[in-house]
């Protein structure tokens, strides 16, 4: 299973989740309560304590890698995210299938396919660019230390807001399952789906580290990335990626 990681950039670090956060992390959720209509969020310490519990056990059994957000500038835990669904492949499709599960030695295994999700903020960090960081380290770790294959995204379909967000990451939209799951509201959800690929990494990180760029410097000259959603148009490449080379790397892992 991954071994857990700190993965450091110059706004956030995002480091294992453990029960030393606890406390913290019942602060952060108790910023404002209305931003979170549809994600599960602990209300108090004491849900806080089970939310790690339960994520520690997830990550023991090799289901899930879960971090604390923590904002650079003062260590303030402002969230949580998480790699979970790993997928391991174990080469040739066979009959019967073989138990789900890391290939070889399960302490130095890596998986093929995983989700990003179970992403929170507090109030006062949303809309900051901790998230966009976060997901550039994130996605970095899974494509260029594990190798992944492909990472998948997900939202409940009326959460437009988190919609919005994966698609300006650079994420290819694969649709929305109908009557997926019961939300969190009780009401039966439909899930958008979402994927970036290992053959598409290096454009999508190429518009992560510029949207962080033109964060960092808000009055460079416009590059156009708001419409720099969809890769697969290849609106404005040229110059974004020109822009991208100039900048030079931004983050460090």
């Amino acid at each position: 299973m991954p071994a857990p990681v700190t993965l450091t950039g110059r706004t956030v670090r995002l480091e294992p989740l453990t029960e030393r956060h606890a406390e913290a992390l019942a602060a952060a959720a108790a910023e404002d309560r209305t931003t979170y209509a549809f994600t599960a969020v602990p209300q108090g310490v004491a849900a806080a304590r089970e939310f790690i519990a339960i994520a520690q056990a997830d990550m023991a059994a090799g289901r899930s890698l879960a971090f604390a957000t923590v904002r650079a500038s003062d260590g303030l835990v402002v969230g949580s995210t998480r790699f979970l669904e790993l997928d391991y492949w174990q080469g040739p499709v066979v009959w019967p299938p073989l138990p789900a599960g890391p290939v070889g030695d399960p302490l130095t295994a890596t998986p093929d396919a995983a989700e990003i999700g179970r992403t929170w903020l507090s109030r006062h960090a949303q809309g900051t660019g901790i998230n966009t960081e976060a997901k550039l380290l994130m996605l970095r770790h899974a494509f260029e230390t594990w190798g992944v294959q492909r990472i998948s995204l997900r939202a409940d379909a009326r959460n437009l807001r988190s919609r919005a967000a994966i698609e300006r990451l650079g994420a290819t939209s694969e649709g929305v399952r109908r009557a997926h799951s019961r939300g969190l509201d009780g009401v039966v959800r439909s899930t958008a789906f979402y994927s970036i690929l290992a053959e598409e990494w290096p454009a999508v990180r190429d518009i992560i580290e510029l949207r962080i760029a033109a964060a960092i410097a808000p009055s460079a000259p416009d590059r156009r990335i708001g419409h720099l959603g969809q890769i697969g148009h290849g609106l404005g490449r040229e110059r974004d990626q020109e822009c991208v080379r100039h900048t030079g790397p931004l983050i460090t892992v």
